[in-house]
């Protein structure tokens, strides 16, 4: 039985999640289709950069991330935004989307009446769930990707099979597991994951490992957004 999103992931029990996004029917995500012969591999830049953006705005970490062909695979650690100030959580949504009015007027320093600032508090308070909300990261990204494609195939409709598969990771070793398995699934379809550099295995290499690139968590063996 189908289960609600809101039963799958639950921060109180893990901050840790795998999610897998897949494409609708045949449609290709990355790579050269046999059939008609057209390559998508310059998709692959363009969705690892997306990735990287969000994570930038969204207070989620990208432990790891594989793209493959047809569907990609990310491992997620969610962390809380109840410590972000006000401005800090307006600022960083309006990147991702359009503030209401009121909540820009707020950014902008102009004076506001106690019942306009009541408003901007509880949609500001909204705002903040979706900086670390999973659903919110995952429809960003998702819907870019979706509309790109289109655009280049020039055609309409779904691109998704469905909107993301998640699973949560209960501790460290699931969480390991789960890093290991993106990197040899990469090894054992493109020969070498050491030399294919859409996966987050390819960060961890010395010729990419530049100052501020990179940052890794020992205790919990996961690699946080500045991976990527």
């Amino acid at each position: 039985m189908t289960l609600a999103r809101k039963q799958l992931i639950s921060i109180e029990d893990t901050p840790y999640y795998h999610i897998v996004t897949r494409c609708v029917r045949r449609a290709f995500l990355c790579g050269k289709d046999k059939y008609s012969g057209n390559c998508y591999e310059h998709r692959r830049k363009l969705i690892v950069d997306r990735i990287k953006h969000l994570a930038s705005l969204f207070n989620i970490d990208v432990c790891a991330y594989a793209v493959m062909s047809n569907h990609y695979h990310l491992v997620l650690k969610v962390n809380s935004t109840e410590h972000w100030d006000d401005k800090r959580v307006l600022i960083h949504w309006s990147s991702v989307c359009s503030l209401i009015p009121l909540c820009q007027q707020f950014l902008e320093g102009e004076h506001l009446s106690k019942a306009q600032l009541d408003m901007v508090y509880l949609q500001t308070d909204e705002y903040r769930k979706r900086l670390m909300s999973i659903s919110h990261f995952m429809q960003q990204l998702n819907q870019y990707i979706a509309r790109q494609a289109n655009i280049e195939d020039k055609v309409t409709g779904s691109f998704w099979e469905s909107r993301f598969k998640s699973q949560a990771l209960l501790d460290e070793r699931a969480l390991l597991t789960c890093r290991y398995c993106l990197e040899y699934q990469a090894l054992f379809l493109i020969n070498s994951s050491l030399s294919y550099p859409h996966t987050h295995r390819q960060r961890l290499l010395p010729r990419n490992n530049k100052k501020g690139f990179l940052a890794t968590n020992r205790s919990y063996g996961y690699v946080d957004k500045t991976c990527i």
